[in-house]
């Protein structure tokens, strides 16, 4: 959304670009119709199966293939791995600055390529500039993002989503410990049905709740 506001005010165009399955397409088209001009796919597995390291490289090589870009936004963090840490490691691999948490943008100078944002804090907020080509994440409290228009949806379903396979940007086979997430299961062998507490109102129940726990020592 902040990329189709920044188009509507200056001009240029946004690409959509998402890394995983053929199920992700869906949600490029759904950006095609608020506004984008072109989808890319990363063509792998699940994308919560990539590591962040393994993700932000091949984010980091796609970007400069796809366009010659001024600013790379990202949402806050991934709600499967929920680490944040791809934004600024795609900075980092590009040589670019990189702005976190950013709240709002304040503007953009065309003429010397900065940009100047605000950033939310954990008490507070913090003014910054940056030299543009840059990388941004954002907060969802930058914006409120439009509804698919009518015509949009239609123009989506026909677009031609570009498909970028993983092993085209990285070498899988040279560096296979950085593809997967090392995930530790736990099982429950057995488990007990839970005593339900009877009363005729919260209240009665929470000082039987009370009283139970009290009698196990509990509380």
């Amino acid at each position: 959304e902040e990329a189709l506001r920044i188009k509507d005010k200056y001009g240029g165009n946004v690409t959509v670009l998402t890394m995983g399955d053929e199920i992700a397409k869906d949600a490029l088209r759904t950006s095609i119709a608020m506004g984008c001009d072109h989808g890319v796919l990363i063509l792998g597995e699940s994308s919560s199966m990539y590591d962040t390291r393994f993700t932000s490289q091949v984010i980091s090589k796609a970007i400069p293939r796809i366009n010659d870009f001024h600013l790379v936004f990202f949402g806050k963090q991934a709600i499967d791995g929920d680490t944040g840490l791809v934004p600024m490691s795609v900075a980092n691999l590009l040589d670019w600055p990189g702005l976190s948490y950013v709240s709002k943008i304040v503007s953009i100078d065309e003429n010397n390529d900065g940009i100047e944002v605000v950033r939310l804090l954990d008490e507070g907020y913090q003014e910054c500039i940056a030299k543009l080509p840059c990388v941004i994440s954002v907060v969802k409290e930058i914006n409120e993002p439009r509804y698919p228009s009518f015509v949009g949806i239609r123009k989506a379903s026909k677009v031609e989503i570009e498909v970028i396979a993983v092993d085209e940007l990285v070498d899988v086979e040279v560096e296979p410990s950085l593809l997967r997430w090392s995930v530790s299961k736990d099982s429950v062998d057995t488990y007990d049905d839970p005593e339900i507490l009877q009363g005729d109102d919260m209240s009665s129940i929470a000082r039987a709740l009370i009283t139970k726990l009290t009698a196990d020592k509990v509380i």
